[in-house]
């Protein structure tokens, strides 16, 4: 559903990111109840979506065949990239989630002590990919070497999962047409 609610013409958009929060958020909240859940985090906090237990958590999402790079920040400013790259270091635990429509995926939580250890590892510029001049990437990303050793960590806990399309009918926009009949 989430990903009819940001299609067009087929397409998914880059949006689906946020939604996709919330549908992991929702699952948080169910599992381990509101009170040790904080969703009240500022749009602006870079790498925490969501406190659980006290600590703060950030989400990432990819919809590809294989495992690979993800967006650690998303900008299309130049001088901003190069700036997270030379100031950054990994400050959250990370619930990231592979979508492989049709295939295998996965939901894998990185604690933040596996990602010091990769950062340490193969240093800056291994870690963290800059995007290419001149190019319109939207963001600065972890390396795809990164993440390999990332998912491969001892830390690193994971959930295969088998993503399968239902068919289902839903149509984003009945919900704000019936809500319009209601309030005009």
């Amino acid at each position: 559903m989430v990903d009819m609610e940001n299609s067009r013409a087929g397409r998914v958009g880059m949006e689906v990111g946020a939604h996709r929060e919330k549908v992991i958020i929702a699952l948080l909240i169910y599992k381990f109840g509101e009170e040790h859940v904080e969703v009240d985090i500022p749009a602006n906090e870079h790498e925490v979506d969501v406190k659980l237990f006290g600590e703060p958590v950030s989400i990432k999402t990819i919809t590809a065949k294989n495992v690979g790079p993800f967006k650690l920040i998303w900008t299309v400013d130049a001088q901003k990239a190069i700036n997270f790259m030379e100031t950054y270091t990994p400050a959250s635990d990370i619930l990231f989630v592979h979508v492989n429509w049709g295939s295998k995926g996965g939901f894998y939580y990185i604690p933040l002590e596996a990602q010091r250890d990769v950062f340490e590892s193969i240093g800056r510029e291994g870690y963290i990919k800059l995007p290419k001049a001149g190019t319109n990437p939207r963001g600065v990303e972890i390396s795809k070497k990164a993440v390999e050793l990332l998912l491969t960590h001892e830390q690193v806990r994971a959930i295969d999962i088998e993503w399968r399309r239902e068919q289902v009918r839903y149509d984003p926009y009945a919900r704000w047409v019936e809500y319009w009949k209601e309030n005009l």
